[in-house]
């Protein structure tokens, strides 16, 4: 159910905005028959001006991504909210019988500025990339500076602090309203040095400062004439003016960035044998492959290839990391192995060169898990060596069971990693089921991991007859069924071998 909602957090948020809008709309008709409303008619119009266009803002950044869209869309939400409330307490003002629920949305508009002040803030914090002991202690003070305010603003429940409604249902500050400028003023002040200091470009540092400087200017040239909804108003073109500059410009870089990357994943994809069958000239086994990323790039790898004409070696691997980083690292470690394979050895052996070669050039200090079989095919003898990868499954009685071969440190972890070789003899119609931990740890919407045991289930229930390329589908489709929409967030990837036996199938 949480993760439902976060799924469609985008679609409330442009929900509560339209019915914000609405609600704002039709009580505005209420000020227009009403004599006591009618001095707060140009009030309620920018407030129905400025809960219509909150809501036309949030749809169009619905489908915007990159750094801080989030957060820009929850200042939109509190926009809208701001425009409802203040709406509502014009009309609930100097009447008595009103009182408390005037207090109510009075009380409600000025946490939702609380609110609102910590968004901007932490917006323009990513988006313009703050940095230094001021921001540092910026980002720790401002929340603390918040809760404070709250709790002064929530005070005014029990005793009038900074503000009451009075018997005659009247707003009425007291003498030290001056508290509640202070978080204010704090943030303001915070945030323009760290916005000026920024070094984004200017057109993106003017666009948000007038989230500072705008409602200042209004204070100062119209005398706050227009109460609350002129203040709302202003922030409102200041966001638009964010939403035209900043947002927008974050987006095309976003665009460009998403053209590197599928050109990354085309490059990945390409690297990987991915061609099927692979070796359609031989008959004695029976080979299939899949890698599905969790990102536009990962850090899973497999490979096959013949040695000679009597030996066939297999490959799966996990990086550590995701993304661009991960996937680098994947490509030099795949033609590394590729390479001391064919150079001959062991897998034990090969894992351990490998290994000497990327730990001496490790700067970034990631490693790979790694499990590496060479399958000599008159004979059926599968040698194999694990590097901290899963455990492999292997049916050879007519069930797949778990092989719980010696595990060596993943390749680059240590600098003189020793690995063991397992030598298994593979019978006609034996069968071999590799994969990375993205498939166990599958998690489905009520954080229960897919699991080992699923994995082995998922197998043992699939016809002895199937292609390997039907197994790694119905694992898949295992694994589908189980986590159902929650989201991907591990590479997941596949290797089934079926042997026949040097006579082919």
């Amino acid at each position: 159910m949480v993760n439902k909602l976060k799924n469609n957090i985008v679609i409330l948020g442009l929900i509560f905005t339209i019915a914000s809008a609405m609600c704002v709309l039709i009580l505005g008709n209420q000020f227009f028959d009403d004599a006591r409303l009618k001095e707060f008619l140009f009030d309620i119009g920018i407030d129905q001006g400025g809960a219509v266009l909150s809501a036309a803002l949030l749809f169009g950044s619905m489908r915007q991504k990159g750094d801080g869209a989030k957060i820009f869309r929850t200042l939109i939400i509190c926009s809208s909210a701001s425009f409802a409330a203040n709406a509502a307490m014009y009309y609930t003002l100097q009447v008595p019988e009103y009182s408390t629920a005037c207090f109510i949305f009075c009380m409600t508009s000025k946490l939702i500025d609380l609110v609102m002040i910590l968004c901007f803030y932490q917006y323009v914090n990513v988006t313009l990339n703050f940095s230094g002991r001021i921001k540092d202690l910026a980002d720790r003070g401002i929340p603390v500076l918040m809760a404070l305010q709250a709790v002064v603003l929530l005070s005014n429940n029990f005793t009038p602090v900074t503000f009451y409604i009075d018997a005659g249902g009247m707003y009425r500050p007291t003498d030290i309203s001056w508290l509640e400028d202070i978080y204010l003023i704090a943030v303001s002040v915070t945030a323009t040095v760290l916005i000026i200091r920024s070094s984004s470009p200017h057109s993106q540092k003017a666009a948000a400062l007038t989230f500072i400087f705008f409602p200042i200017a209004e204070y100062l040239l119209a005398g706050a004439m227009f109460g609350n909804a002129g203040q709302y108003g202003i922030i409102l073109i200041s966001l638009i003016i964010m939403y035209c500059v900043i947002f927008n410009d974050k987006s095309k870089k976003l665009a460009s960035t998403q053209i590197e990357l599928n050109m990354a994943t085309q490059i990945q994809a390409s690297m990987l044998p991915n061609i099927f069958p692979a070796f359609p000239e031989r008959s004695e086994f029976d080979i299939h492959a899949s890698m599905t990323p969790a990102k536009e790039v990962g850090g899973d790898f497999y490979d096959l290839f013949m040695t000679d004409d009597d030996h066939l070696a297999m490959v799966i691997a996990d990086v550590s990391g995701k993304g661009i980083p991960a996937a680098l690292f994947m490509m030099s470690t795949k033609i590394l192995i590729n390479d001391h394979t064919t150079m001959g050895g062991s897998p034990a052996e090969i894992l351990e060169r490998v290994n000497q070669k990327i730990y001496a050039t490790n700067d970034a200090h990631m490693f790979v898990t790694v499990w590496l079989g060479i399958l000599e095919i008159s004979t059926g003898k599968l040698t194999t060596a694990n590097a901290g990868h899963e455990y492999p499954f292997l049916n050879l009685n007519g069930h797949y069971e778990i092989f719980k071969d010696k595990h060596g440190l993943a390749v680059g972890a240590a600098q003189k990693s020793k690995y063991k070789d397992h030598e298994i003899m593979l019978k006609k119609g034996d069968s071999l089921f590799v994969y990375t931990d993205g498939v166990a740890e599958a998690t489905n919407a009520n954080n229960q991991l897919f699991g080992t045991d699923r994995t082995l289930e998922a197998l043992n229930a699939l016809p002895g007859d199937i292609s390997q390329e039907e197994v790694l589908k119905g694992v898949r489709n295992a694994v589908d069924v189980f986590v159902k929409e929650a989201p991907q967030f591990d590479d997941l990837t596949m290797l089934g071998l079926k042997y026949y036996g040097p006579e082919g199938k």
